[in-house]
């Protein structure tokens, strides 16, 4: 359905293309290679992809858990980071978006193979910012906060919402279009001296 959506709203003069890829093989960053030289270099990477879910307590996860975040979340990253770095061209001002979670400001006990793979880039975001600076690249992180992209929809109005909104000064989940926003500012000249930095987007978000 996303694919479709970005194609229906193309522009005039704009084409779009798609690649997909399973980061546990070293042959998909090949492919992946391939598909840059085939379509030309790109100017700006945003990680907008996850595995999430209440994956556990610590006495509940498991390897595979462990290993899947990690896979999904952590090293595809890290890894579209080194393959972006390598095909850019640094007289052009380059900039690497990872999405991140709220691990930072507040306990995720039940969620501890995301939240530790989800940290892990925002952690990381400052040592790349400050290594790729050499390379006119800037490097940040987005926490979009307790986003519906449809699956909170249930909570709408029962009575599951009225215990959880005093968590949100603002009455309402964070949309997409939320961190979007946030997006589209640092992707844009005026975020371009905002480097190793995660910025949280969660509307005021209040932790028990």
């Amino acid at each position: 359905m996303l694919i479709e959506d970005i194609k229906n709203n193309l522009v005039d003069g704009q084409t779009f293309d798609h690649i997909h890829a399973n980061f546990m093989y070293d042959e998909e960053l090949n492919n992946i290679k391939g598909f840059l030289k085939r379509n030309g270099k790109i100017d700006y990477l945003v990680c907008n992809h996850a595995l999430s879910g209440n994956d556990g307590y610590l006495n509940e996860i498991s390897s595979d858990s462990l290993d899947m975040h990690w896979q999904i979340n952590t090293k595809s990253s890290i890894l579209l980071a080194k393959l972006f770095v390598e095909q850019h061209n640094k007289s052009n001002l380059g900039k690497i978006i990872f999405m991140t979670s709220g691990q930072s400001l507040g306990a995720m006990p039940n969620e501890i193979s995301y939240a530790l793979s989800k940290a892990a880039l925002a952690e990381i975001v400052k040592s790349l910012a400050y290594d790729l600076s050499e390379k006119n690249i800037t490097v940040n992180s987005v926490n979009p906060g307790v986003t519906n992209t449809g699956y909170l929809d249930e909570y709408d109005n029962n009575e599951s919402w009225e215990e959880m909104k005093q968590s949100f000064p603002f009455g309402r989940f964070s949309e997409p279009e939320d961190a979007a926003n946030i997006i589209t500012f640092l992707l844009s000249d005026k975020g371009s001296w905002i480097t190793g930095q995660t910025i949280n987007s969660e509307g005021g978000f209040r932790r028990g």
